[in-house]
């Protein structure tokens, strides 16, 4: 494994991996190392074969407090691109991540850490979590993914009011919009996230890998050409051992052994 300063990266028996920003102290902002770090961890998450993923933030505080705004004060229109691509690449390598991703939201999400949580296939929040897309507040918007991402969770109406306003939500709230998926007692957030991660790692993997490939594809392009490609991933599932495993499993009324 790789030694990073800024964030851990672990891997439990079940081929779970969790990857957990670690700037306590710093709300676990992302600066640009720490966003590199992610980058690296994320690949190599997938070189190791991790059949699910939990993102998440050290402490009780935060789960990404946003991004490094002493860094981004005196950035030049260049500079500024920069770091917007390099925070679309680790969004965009979460969301396209071949294995599930739940976010578990254990505290503050605004600005550039709702965004990686947007990306994520799955989100569940503490109780004491607070999101937000707050970025109008400091005379710019989201830059990493959200103004993209969010209406597609919570529709235009609700997303226009949060960006617009920088509202900062709780947990039930975020709930009620469709942010989050469920909301738990902050003293069970790690138990449940890990039980679902586990759920999802006994999962065919290349199965999981396909559906999810599918439910992106759903953003991507019309219905026409996504019905294809549904088409074409299903019948390419046929003849792999996961297939006739399941199928066989299910006919001789046993569990499966997946490969």
């Amino acid at each position: 494994m790789s030694d990073w300063e800024t964030i851990r990266l672990e891997f439990d028996s079940d081929d779970v991996a969790t990857l957990t920003v670690d700037r306590p102290d710093r709300l676990n902002a992302l600066n640009v190392d720490t966003l590199e770090a992610i980058e690296d961890a994320l690949e190599e998450a997938e070189r190791e074969g991790a059949r699910a993923l939990v993102l998440t933030g050290a402490g009780d505080d935060a789960f990404v407090a946003g991004a490094d705004i002493g860094y981004m004060r005196e950035l030049s229109t260049p500079e500024a691109q920069a770091y917007a691509e390099l925070g679309h690449r680790v969004a965009d390598k979460i969301e396209r991540f071949p294995a599930p991703v739940i976010a578990a939201i254990n505290g503050y999400a605004f600005g550039g850490g709702c965004e990686l949580a947007l990306a994520a296939d799955l989100r569940v929040a503490s109780e004491d979590a607070v999101v937000g897309q707050t970025e109008i507040d400091l005379g710019i918007v989201p830059g990493w993914g959200g103004s993209q991402r969010l209406p597609r969770l919570v529709g235009d109406e609700i997303a226009r009011r949060l960006i617009f306003f920088g509202e900062r939500i709780d947990a039930q709230d975020a709930h009620e919009h469709g942010l989050v998926g469920e909301v738990v007692a902050s003293d069970q957030l790690d138990d449940h996230v890990a039980d679902l991660a586990a759920d999802l790692a006994a999962k065919p993997a290349y199965a999981l890998r396909t559906a999810k490939e599918l439910l992106n594809q759903a953003h991507e392009t019309g219905q026409e050409a996504g019905l294809r490609y549904e088409r074409r991933a299903w019948s390419g599932l046929f003849g792999t051992h996961d297939q006739r495993e399941g199928m066989a499993a299910f006919l001789d009324d046993r569990e499966p052994d997946w490969e």
